[in-house]
């Protein structure tokens, strides 16, 4: 891990954590036309529910790669994001979105139990995502009611 060499304003490091979610949004482009992985530090860490740990650039690479197969389109529903700071250089976005996964459509709160409901925290330091743990329900479609038989009604 690098030393840290500039110092960030809450505002910058959620610019950066907007420019990732953005991307995702736009099939893993980023605004001025980079990759997605050109956000992320050489050692940064990235954890998905029932993928894992990816520990630096490839794996990451291979995480966003094998999730992202999966999905057909993803849209972050940005206007209702909530941004909570911890005054360093973590904090958490909480917030919803809807898309088109393999498995079918997925829109949050419809039903109420859908997916498309998120938390993410990161850490950002020096423009870079040196974190990123990433908490929701890779279920996208509702379709595990062989352990969730709720949901098959």
């Amino acid at each position: 891990m690098a030393l840290s060499t500039q110092t960030m304003t809450g505002e910058q490091r959620e610019s950066v954590a907007l420019e990732y979610l953005k991307a995702f949004d736009n099939g893993g482009v980023t605004s001025s036309g980079d990759g997605i992985l050109d956000l992320f530090a050489e050692d940064a860490q990235v954890y998905f529910p029932k993928w894992g740990l990816a520990n630096g650039k490839a794996e990451i690479g291979k995480l966003f790669g094998d999730v992202g197969g999966t999905i057909r389109s993803i849209r972050h529903d940005y206007a209702s994001f909530n941004w909570i700071f911890s005054g360093g250089d973590m904090f958490v976005a909480e917030g919803t979105s809807h898309g088109e996964h393999q498995d079918g459509s997925w829109r949050a709160g419809v039903p109420d139990r859908a997916a498309g409901r998120w938390c993410d925290v990161f850490e950002v330091r020096d423009w870079k995502v040196q974190r990123v743990f990433i908490y929701l329900d890779p279920d996208h479609a509702g379709k595990d009611t062989a352990r969730c038989p709720w949901l098959a009604g």
